[in-house]
């Protein structure tokens, strides 16, 4: 009876905030599918032309849209991993006592708290091929043997734009993954040096596991930005030399082309795309925490 009593208590407190993401979320999600099954443009120059799974069908024979997908896949890939890893290593080094600390976990921080297309911009000027610090530099020291034009070159563009996000995003993974480690007792590590386990053991048997929901929620997190990548691409390179992602490609379908069918079916296949990341992750992650 008190279970019942307090779950009918739960839903009556979520009850507000469940109304206010369907008020705010919901029907604008609504109007992109529906918007996604017809044929309009966004001036309604031409009345709505029912066209059913249409747009969807010819999103398979786009080229520009398998490329598209294509660059948002690798991108996503690429960035959260490296982000991943080196957010990890970053808050297990922050975590640890030493003289210092706060203000080199102030100092980490500085690169998240740019906006994002001030930082876009200000590595744009630095990748530039001739006054471009990141070249100067580079052909100084004798890293580079001649001058680069990173963002002109489909070779190089990808890999600078993920490893701009990389700059960007490796703090806030550092930080979500530093109030995860913060929450595992100390008891357990004394227990674990007491019957001598050393450190690459600790964090396997310990550390790892214990942070699991911790790192499942920021994967989640970075995946949903990393899907939708648009400040970034748009600013630095426009979407072009095989950068285009998914989000730069919608808003040239709606904004140059005025395309309010295609580009909501475009918007559709994002919010697929983001499902079936965030259901991956928590399927892996769930049955890893079944088995343990």
């Amino acid at each position: 009876m008190l279970v019942r009593h307090q779950t009918r208590l739960a839903w009556l407190l979520v009850l507000p905030t469940l109304a206010a993401v369907v008020l705010v979320a919901g029907y604008p999600l609504f109007q992109v599918i529906r918007f996604s099954l017809y044929s309009a443009d966004i001036a309604r120059v031409r009345p709505p032309k029912w066209v059913g799974l249409g747009h969807y069908a010819e999103l398979l024979r786009d080229p520009d849209f398998r490329e598209a997908l294509w660059n948002t896949v690798r991108f996503t890939a690429g960035s959260v991993f490296i982000e991943t890893v080196l957010g990890l290593v970053v808050a297990l080094v922050i975590h640890s006592q030493f003289a210092g600390r706060g203000v080199v976990r102030a100092a980490i921080l500085v690169p998240w708290a740019i906006p994002t297309v001030v930082s876009a911009q200000m590595w744009k000027w630095m990748l530039h091929d001739i006054y471009g610090f990141v070249n100067v530099v580079g052909v100084q020291f004798g890293l580079l043997s001649r001058k680069v034009a990173w963002l002109a070159r489909p070779e190089t563009a990808m890999g600078a734009l993920i490893a701009v996000d990389v700059w960007k995003t490796t703090p806030f993974m550092a930080l979500l993954l530093l109030a995860g480690l913060q929450l595992i007792p100390d008891e357990l590590y004394e227990a674990a040096r007491v019957d001598g386990a050393p450190a690459w053991q600790q964090f396997l048997r310990i550390t790892l596991p214990l942070l699991t929901p911790t790192l499942t929620v920021a994967l989640v997190f970075r995946t949903l930005d990393a899907l939708r990548v648009f400040d970034i691409v748009l600013v630095m390179t426009g979407g072009g030399n095989r950068t285009e992602t998914l989000a730069v490609l919608n808003r040239r379908i709606l904004i140059d082309f005025q395309d309010l069918g295609y580009g909501s079916a475009i918007s559709v296949v994002i919010l697929i795309l983001i499902l079936l990341f965030v259901g991956l992750y928590l399927h892996t992650v769930g049955r890893t925490l079944r088995e343990d």
